[in-house]
Parts: C-alpha cells; structure tokens; sequence
C-alpha cells in the first residue's frame, strides 16, 4: 500500500486548502489517492528568446523594367563576362598548299576511275606521268612517286591478269588489282587534301 499523506502537499495551509481538480487532499491520508492526482502535470517552461530579424541590405532605388517594352535591355557594366562566354581565337586548320596540286589531283582522278572505264583512263594516267621530272617541293614529290609506282604496277598486274584468264585465275587477279588501285587513289586524295606527303611512296601498300 502506499504510504499515507500526499509528498506533492504543499506545507501552506492556504495552498493546500485549494488542491489540484480531481485531487483530494484527505485522501492521502487512508493511504490511496485519486487516478486524477498521479497523472502527471504539464511542466510549463518559459518561452525562448525569438530569433533576431535578419538584416537586409538596403535596396537601391533602381527605376522598374517596362515590360511591354520591344527593346533589349542593357547589360550591367558591374556584371563581369564569364570566362566561357569568351570567344577564343581558332588556330588556322587550313592545310598548306601543295604546289601542283591541281595536276595531283587529276593523276588521282585518273586512277580512280580505271575500274570503270576498264583501265583506259589508267593508261592516260600512265602516260602523263611517265617521262616528267618530279617536283621539287617534298610533298608534291612523294604524292608524284607514289602515283607513278601505282600506275606502273597497275599495267603490268593488269597484263598479267589478261594472261592468266586462260587458266581461269585472271578474274582474281583483276579483281585484287581493282580494289588495290582504288584504296591507293583514294588513300592518296585524302592525304593531298590535308597536305600530308605519301610517307613510303615506293611501297606496295598504302
């Protein structure tokens, strides 16, 4: 049982005259009390101090934008330009001219489109080539050299294909022939373009 007199009873005489509702006072002493006074009472705590107010700049009296106004509005002069709005100069990617490009290109034309025409342009091709001098610039040089060299293998192969088509090998000799001339005419026409020079203009590849 619990002991008898309530320890929450206040000492003053006047306070305890007047106890919390639902609560008695005289029941404390035959050793009970009321559900109403072992429920805990709310802990009042004193309000905390409210947040200061922040502190805002003052505000320039800056003029409105108009907005049914047609006109760009002028950028800030304070406003600095990012670095990624700066337009850089490009270097040059132009390829340097190769003297004598244009008859360069005519040789590849012509190597190009012996296939089609079933060598006779390559017998052209053949025939401007052989005999000229090389010319002196290096790249021109080399692209010259490498030209010659196709043109050269190209008619004696192509002899020899007519030759072996009468033991039925001929076709794939003149086929093998075709492909070859036409990746060096067009691996020759992308280094002319970028004004690259033929690095092994005497081999049989590319």
């Amino acid at each position: 049982m619990a002991e008898p007199g309530d320890p929450n009873r206040p000492d003053d005489e006047e306070a305890a005259k007047a106890p919390p509702a639902g609560h008695d006072w005289d029941d404390d002493h035959v050793g009970f009390a009321t559900p109403a006074s072992l429920t805990p009472q709310p802990v009042h705590r004193p309000d905390p101090d409210p947040a200061p107010e922040p502190a805002f700049a003052p505000i320039a009296n800056e003029p409105e934008p108009d907005l049914f106004s047609t006109a760009a509005p002028e950028p800030s002069a304070a406003a600095p330009t990012p670095d990624w709005a700066v337009e850089t100069p490009r270097p040059d990617r132009t390829p340097p001219d190769v003297p004598g490009a244009m008859n360069l290109y005519a040789n590849y034309a012509l190597i190009l489109f012996a296939v089609p025409t079933l060598g006779v342009s390559a017998v052209i091709g053949l025939l401007a080539v052989t005999g000229r001098e090389a010319p002196a610039d290096p790249v021109a040089r080399s692209h010259f050299i490498y030209q010659q060299r196709t043109l050269w293998t190209g008619a004696v192969v192509a002899l020899l294909g007519i030759i072996l088509i009468v033991v039925n090998i001929g076709v794939f000799v003149l086929f093998a022939l075709a492909l070859w001339m036409l990746a060096r005419g067009a691996a020759g026409v992308f280094r002319l373009k970028a004004g690259q020079p033929i690095l092994h203009p005497r081999h049989w590849f590319l």
